[in-house]
C-alpha cells in the first residue's frame, strides 16, 4: 500500500446530533492524511431510515467546520465519487450484493423474524452465542427464488466461510478451523476463528444495504487506503476482511482508536457528560481549545506540550504515539484548556466580541427580554431575576426535583424519557416544547402541576419563572437536556425518605 497515496474517510450517521466521538476520529484521520498530502473524505451514512434526518446531517458539517476541518471530498463540496450519501448509492451496493451471490459468496435468506427469534432463544437457553443457524444457506436457491417471488420478505447474507465437519451447521465439511487474520497498526496481528462469526446480513428486506456491505464497498470504490475508527469496530473487522476477500479485493490498512471513557471507565455517553458538539459550541468552548482537548485524549507531543493547534497537531502526529489506554473525556481538563485559550490566546477586544456574540447577542437578549419584560422594573432586575439564563448549570435542591406523589426512582425515569424527548426535539420553538410537554404528560399520566414545578426547579433553579415552554425555548435545547440529566445526577445521591406505613 506504500505505492498508493494515503486516502481516509470519516462516516458519521446522521441519526443524531453531532458527537465529540466523531470529531475525535475526524482529528485523527485528519491529521494522518494532511501529514501525508493525503485524501480527506466525509462520507454520511444515512441508510437507518428512521432514524437519518438531513438536520441532523447539517449540524453535523457545521460543527466539524467549526473546530477548523475542511475535506477534499464530502456531500456538500462534491468529487469524482459522488454521491457522499450512502442513501443514495443504492443501485450500487445491490449490483455487488448481486455479483456476490452470483459467485456464491452470499445468499438469500427469507427466515421470518419470528423464527429468527426463536433460534436466539433456544442458542442462549443452551449458553451458545446467538447467531443465524445457517437454514436458508443449505436451503434449495429455487424454493428460496420461489418464495421471494411470492413476496416474502428475504435478506442477503455473507457465507462465511466455516471450520469442522458438520455441514447442518454451516461448516461445509472442513475438518480445520477458518481463521480470519489482519494486522491492526496500533495492537499488532489479530485472529478470529469463523466459527464465532455470524452468516451477517448484507442487504435488509427494504433494499437498503447494512453497515458492513456498504462501508465495504464505499471504502473500496473511494479509494480508502487506511480505515481509521474506534475500537469498538475491532469485532466487525473480521467481517469486512471476509467481505474484502469475497470481492477478490485489497483491503485497506486499519487502526482502532481507543475509545474515549468516563472518569469511571465507561463508554462516554451523553447521560454522564455533555456529548454534543453544539452544547460546547453553545456553552463558549473555544473550537481550538476543543481540538486542542481531543488531540490530547490518545496522543502526547514528544516535547511533553500541552497547548497545540490543528497545524501543531497535523505536523508532529505520529502514529507510534497513540496511546492504547482509554483516555478520559474529562470536562475539568477541558475547561481547564479553554481558560488558557481565553486569557493567553485571546486579546480584551476579542473577548468583548466573543461574549457579545455568545453570550449577549441582540437576538439572544431580545428573546430574553421577550418573556421577562412584564417582571422586572429596572435593568439590573433582569440578572436577579432570570440568572439562569446567562449561566451554564444551576442548582436546585435534590428534594425539589422529585415528582409529587412519585418515588425517587420513579422521578428519575420521568427525567431520563423527558430527557430522550427533548434529545430528539429538533425544533425547540416555543410553540413546539409546549407541543411536547403536553404530550410528555398526556403519555406519562401526569398532571400540569405533578410534573411543572420539579421540571421548572430543574432547568432553572427557581420556583417562579416565565411560562415554562417559553423559558425552556429561550434557554434552548442543549442547556435544557444538559440541565435535565444534571438533575438526574443529583437525584441519584439523593437518599429517599422511607415511606411512611399505614
Amino acid at each position: 500500500m506504500a505505492d498508493r497515496p494515503v486516502v481516509v474517510r470519516i462516516a458519521p450517521s446522521p441519526t443524531g446530533d453531532p458527537h465529540v466521538g466523531t470529531a475525535y476520529i475526524a482529528l485523527f484521520n485528519y491529521a494522518f492524511a494532511k501529514q501525508r498530502g493525503g485524501k480527506f473524505i466525509l462520507r454520511i451514512e444515512d441508510t437507518d431510515r428512521t432514524r437519518s434526518t438531513k438536520a441532523s446531517e447539517d449540524m453535523i458539517l457545521a460543527s466539524l467546520r467549526w473546530l477548523g476541518f475542511s475535506w477534499d471530498e464530502g456531500p456538500d463540496v462534491g468529487g469524482p465519487n459522488a454521491s457522499y450519501r450512502q442513501s443514495e448509492r443504492l443501485d450500487i451496493y445491490r449490483h455487488h450484493v448481486d455479483t456476490l451471490v452470483a459467485r456464491g459468496e452470499a445468499y438469500w435468506c427469507t427466515c421470518a423474524a419470528e423464527r429468527l427469534d426463536g433460534v436466539r432463544k433456544e442458542q442462549m437457553a443452551r449458553k451458545e452465542n446467538p447467531g443465524y443457524d445457517g437454514r436458508c444457506r443449505f436451503r434449495d436457491p429455487a424454493e428460496i427464488k420461489a418464495e421471494r417471488e411470492r413476496g416474502v420478505a428475504a435478506v442477503v447474507r455473507l457465507k462465511v466461510p466455516r471450520g469442522g465437519d458438520d455441514p447442518k451447521k454451516g461448516n461445509d465439511g472442513k475438518a480445520e478451523p477458518v481463521k480470519v487474520r489482519f494486522t491492526d497498526l496500533l495492537r499488532g496481528e489479530l485472529e478470529f476463528d469463523t466459527r464465532e462469526i455470524d452468516d451477517q446480513v448484507l442487504l435488509k428486506s427494504d433494499g437498503f444495504p447494512t453497515y458492513h456491505l456498504a462501508n465495504i464497498v464505499d471504502d473500496h470504490l473511494m479509494g480508502v487506503t487506511h480505515v481509521m475508527r474506534g475500537e469498538e469496530w475491532i469485532s466487525s473487522t473480521p467481517k469486512h476482511v471476509l467481505l474484502y476477500q469475497a470481492y477478490g479485493w485489497q483491503a485497506p490498512a486499519f487502526a482502532h482508536l481507543p475509545l474515549l471513557r468516563n472518569a469511571d471507565k465507561s463508554k462516554v455517553s451523553k447521560r454522564k457528560n455533555p456529548v454534543s458538539l453544539s452544547w460546547f459550541k453553545e456553552a463558549g468552548y473555544f473550537p481550538d481549545a476543543m481540538i486542542n482537548f481531543l488531540g490530547m485524549m490518545a496522543f502526547t507531543f514528544e516535547d511533553g506540550r500541552e497547548i497545540f493547534t490543528l497545524a501543531d497537531f497535523v505536523q508532529g502526529f505520529k502514529l507510534e504515539r497513540v496511546v492504547l489506554g482509554g483516555p478520559v473525556f474529562d470536562l475539568k481538563k477541558l475547561l481547564w484548556l479553554n481558560g488558557r485559550y481565553l486569557r493567553e490566546q485571546r486579546s480584551d477586544e476579542e473577548l468583548v466580541g466573543y461574549l457579545q456574540e455568545r453570550l449577549f447577542s441582540a437576538d439572544y437578549l431580545k428573546r430574553v427580554v421577550s418573556v421577562v419584560k412584564e417582571r422586572f422594573e429596572k435593568s439590573e432586575d433582569l440578572i436577579e431575576y432570570a440568572p439562569y439564563f446567562f449561566t451554564g448549570t444551576v442548582s436546585p435542591a435534590p428534594e425539589d426535583l422529585l415528582v409529587k406523589s412519585r418515588s425517587k426512582k420513579e422521578s428519575m425515569a420521568i427525567w431520563e424519557a423527558l430527557a430522550e424527548k427533548v434529545d430528539t426535539q429538533q425544533d425547540f420553538s416555543g410553540p413546539r416544547v409546549e407541543e411536547l410537554l403536553n404530550a410528555f404528560l398526556a403519555e406519562k399520566g401526569l398532571s400540569a402541576k405533578e410534573l411543572f414545578m420539579p421540571l421548572r426547579w430543574l432547568v432553572t433553579g427557581k420556583k417562579a419563572t416565565p411560562p415554562l415552554h417559553d423559558t425552556m425555548a429561550v434557554l434552548g435545547r442543549e442547556r435544557v437536556r444538559t440541565r435535565i440529566r444534571a438533575g438526574l445526577a443529583a437525584l441519584h445521591v439523593l437518599q429517599e425518605k422511607p415511606q411512611p406505613t399505614t
